[in-house]
């Protein structure tokens, strides 16, 4: 059967090349890669490749790079490859031309429990939001973002000491064995794709996952520990939520990517610090207080709480404040 089916793959990050990986492992014909162009990065502008092309490289896959999906050429290309499934995984919005190309359709992986958590960023909102349980789910592309009809949902736990990290990594896995299911449900038929409306009409709030930006990343002390802990975990260790430290004379950006409630304390206010100034470093809230255990000053490295006090004098006169240093 794999050898009856061609498919191009569609992705940038490495969440996609593990899918690309599974397709490859199961002996599928991969005609081509699609993703996103060389970019230049960091200090040097060393010019980088995405990691599905550097896996479809050593997978010896042909790579089409373009820079607008309408591009004719690029369409052109697409349609001489007679494909019979497009696999999308973490890429772009497709437009209608490239999308109904393939004769079985073109699918998406989605990092969520659809039509739960639409949009750029679902593996942080889950987090973000407090649940216990996210998933992934495969479902055919239409016209808009996140709406096709679900093929296949795979369920998976955050647990409490997940962060954005960690559960990436865990749906990442988990999305690739549902990609390899999903295309052999398309070949042999044995799919019935389900209307998002008819599950949505059961569930009076659904969450949106909207790209992330920088005012969400700002701590406000003035709300609950859960709610600031839940933040922090849903941000880390990127973009990584900040706050400032400030002791009235000297001010710096802090970025904060670890911590933990601290049950029953309630004795400082949103904000103020408590540390012995070698093992701990106690913040106020709302409601309750949380131990950071894990943050990066500005222009300095990531540290543990007790390399981070090590390296700094009078802690205990600074406090967090979301004024953001001149």
């Amino acid at each position: 059967m794999t050898q009856n089916c061609k498919i191009v793959f569609m992705g940038t990050p490495g969440f996609a090349a593990q899918s690309l990986e599974a397709l490859c492992r199961e002996g599928f014909e991969i005609a081509a890669v699609v993703t996103a162009p060389d970019k230049p990065t960091g200090r040097g502008l060393k010019v980088t490749e995405s990691e599905v092309k550097k896996r479809a490289l050593l997978e010896g896959i042909r790579v089409l790079q373009p820079d607008s999906l309408k591009e004719p050429l690029f369409v052109k290309e697409l349609e001489k490859i007679k494909a019979d499934i497009f696999v999308v995984v973490a890429f772009r919005m497709l437009p209608e031309v490239v999308w109904s190309i393939p004769r079985l359709g073109t699918f998406n992986l989605h990092a969520s429990l659809l039509p739960d958590y639409r949009g750029a960023a679902p593996i942080n909102w889950a987090i973000i939001n407090g649940e216990q349980k996210t998933g992934v789910t495969t479902f055919l592309i239409d016209h808009n973002i996140d709406t096709g009809k679900i093929l296949f949902s795979q369920e998976a736990s955050i647990d409490p000491e997940d962060n954005a990290g960690s559960l990436h990594d865990k749906l990442m896995t988990t999305g690739a064995s549902l990609v390899v299911k999903t295309v052999y449900s398309l070949l042999s038929g044995d799919i019935s794709p389900v209307d998002q409306n008819l599950i949505a009409i059961n569930k009076k709030d659904l969450n949106a996952a909207p790209k992330l930006n920088r005012d969400l990343c700002k701590i406000d002390w003035d709300k609950e520990a859960l709610t600031i802990h839940n933040l922090i975990r849903g941000l880390s260790p990127y973009p990584a939520a900040f706050s400032t430290m400030t002791n009235g004379q000297k001010s710096f950006m802090v970025k904060i990517f670890g911590s933990q409630i601290t049950p029953c304390k309630c004795d400082l206010m949103p904000g103020q610090l408590e540390t012995d100034g070698k093992n701990y470093l106690r913040v106020g809230t709302s409601k309750g207080s949380l131990l950071i255990n894990s943050l990066q000053a500005a222009g300095k490295k990531r540290l543990g709480i007790k390399e981070f006090l090590a390296g700094m004098r009078d802690v205990g006169t600074y406090c967090f404040t979301q004024q953001e240093p001149a």
